[in-house]
């Protein structure tokens, strides 16, 4: 059995962010934040007008690839998913017609970031902790920081926070 690169080699081996390059793919998740747990996939999120060039595009590319699954949301915006595996990781591509700058994954995913930086080592071993139980992302940081509500929610309306507000929270 061969070693399971990382999985920013595999995004290389992919060429998976050069393909979907004109749709401004970002990576976000667990993984660049150091909170992956087994079974972590890779996240991408993309910008696409036209949802069925992106589909198109994937198809083309990954059908033939482990695990792959292309489809459409009935609602909010009726995004696209592509899922497939390859290189040992599982990949999950989010495309919406929405801005990634506005997108709930990206939102959540600079506040986790900035969270983490704010929170030094110590928050990032509580967060590690609760996502160790079992606990999912936003849930974890929700309940790491007391904040009520909707864990999803809660962090995509902290992405306008200043960071000496965050540090107060």
């Amino acid at each position: 059995m061969t070693e399971r690169p990382t999985y920013q080699e595999a995004l290389r081996r992919t060429n998976l962010l050069r393909i979907l390059a004109p749709f401004d793919p970002h990576v976000v998740g667990t993984l660049p934040l150091g909170l992956a747990r087994p079974g972590s996939d890779i996240d991408i999120v993309c910008c696409a007008t036209d949802r069925s060039s992106v589909a198109t595009l994937l198809w083309e590319h990954f059908r033939e690839a482990d695990d792959f699954a292309l489809y459409q949301w009935s609602a909010r915006g009726r995004p696209v998913v592509a899922k497939l595996s390859t290189y040992g990781w599982p990949f999950e591509i989010f495309v919406s017609s929405t801005p990634v700058q506005d997108q709930a994954g990206w939102r959540h995913f600079e506040v986790e970031k900035r969270l983490l930086t704010l929170g030094g080592p110590a928050f990032h071993t509580a967060i590690c902790a609760l996502r160790a139980g079992g606990v999912k992302t936003e849930p974890a940081f929700a309940r790491a920081l007391k904040l009520e509500g909707d864990p999803y929610a809660v962090l995509y309306d902290l992405f306008s926070t200043s960071d000496n507000q965050l540090n107060a929270a």
